[in-house]
């Protein structure tokens, strides 16, 4: 695999401050793999372990607003200028680790189907059982394989495709992999995930603080991309957004305005839904899931809210992080 890829693969990591899940990355890269680092400002000792490992490094510029889309643009520029005659480009989190077997069978797949763009494979968390929201984004990760709409953070492009899409937009602070996969299936492309384990990723969450910070970004992504797609037939994260802005300020606007009709105590009209839908969502995924989806509806509310904000005030919004 080694001489194969590094003719015609090569890898792009992005991270920030990982430590030891960066050096855990590095170690289920294949020897020989062309390999770009691009670092967000890291404290650590990230930038040198990923050159001792051979890696060319970016530092990005962090005068500019900050994206993940940005960070795999700029690593797939360096990467493309050092090795021109490269066919696919995996992208891997530095959070993550490579699972053994998997750019073989992503290769394997993308020389078999032509038309494909991009796939992506099965990701898993390392330490599903260290906390509640870890646990939570193990079950995210779970999504059917076959023909996709999109692919995540994690997967193989072909770099005939990525350059005709003209790559991430990297003002996209979320959900910036849909949104470059949409524009990947308007050119003619498809997107296709593996039944095949791919990474390894370790998110590290065990407070509420990360996990709401978490849906906050998600809010804001999916208002962002949905402002951007609204034009075109296929509005991306539209029902998110709408949900959201349902059971949070629709809810409570349709409490006020039914204690004008009916006087104060229709305000309890508002706790009573959001205690519905919890025990509803609660017979399907649990009482601590249920509460957590429903609270999360407030903090993608305030992500949306963000967005909005940040549009009229024309300001660019970085990243949004949470560890």
């Amino acid at each position: 695999m080694a001489d194969e890829g590094t003719g015609r693969l090569g890898l792009v990591a992005i991270g920030r401050n990982e430590g030891e899940r960066l050096k855990r990355c590095f170690r289920s890269i294949p020897d020989g793999l062309p390999v770009v680092y691009v670092d967000s400002a890291s404290t650590d000792d990230s930038v040198n372990f990923a050159r001792e490992h051979g890696a060319l490094v970016v530092a990005l510029d962090m005068r500019l607003p900050f994206s993940a889309a940005r960070a795999r643009n700029e690593g797939f520029d360096k990467l493309l200028a050092s090795y021109p005659d490269i066919e696919y480009v995996q992208f891997v989190d530095g959070d993550c680790e490579l699972e053994e077997g998997w750019l073989d069978a992503a290769t394997l797949f993308l020389d078999r189907e032509p038309e494909f763009a991009a796939t992506c494979g099965r990701r898993r968390e390392r330490f599903p059982g260290a906390s509640f929201y870890n646990a939570m984004a193990d079950a995210e990760w779970n999504t059917p394989t076959g023909e996709a709409g999109a692919c995540g953070g994690d997967a193989m492009m072909r770099v005939k495709a990525f350059v005709d899409a003209k790559g991430y937009d990297p003002a996209i602070i979320a959900g910036e992999e849909p949104e470059l996969c949409q524009r990947m299936r308007g050119k003619g492309w498809r997107i296709w995930r593996l039944d095949a384990p791919m990474t390894i990723h370790d998110a590290d969450m065990h407070h509420f603080s990360q996990w709401w910070m978490r849906a906050v970004r998600s809010g804001f992504g999916y208002a962002q991309v949905w402002w951007k797609t609204k034009r075109t037939g296929d509005r991306l994260y539209g029902r998110q957004v709408m949900s959201s802005l349902f059971w949070t300020v629709g809810i409570v606007s349709l409490a006020i305005a039914l204690a004008f009709i009916f006087g104060p105590l229709a305000l309890l009209a508002a706790p009573a839904l959001w205690s519905t839908q919890i025990l509803r969502l609660a017979r399907r995924d649990g009482a601590a899931r249920a509460w957590h989806l429903m609270v999360g509806k407030f903090a993608e509310m305030l992500g949306i809210m963000r967005f909005l904000f940040a549009m009229m005030a024309r300001r660019t919004q970085g990243a949004i992080f949470y560890k």
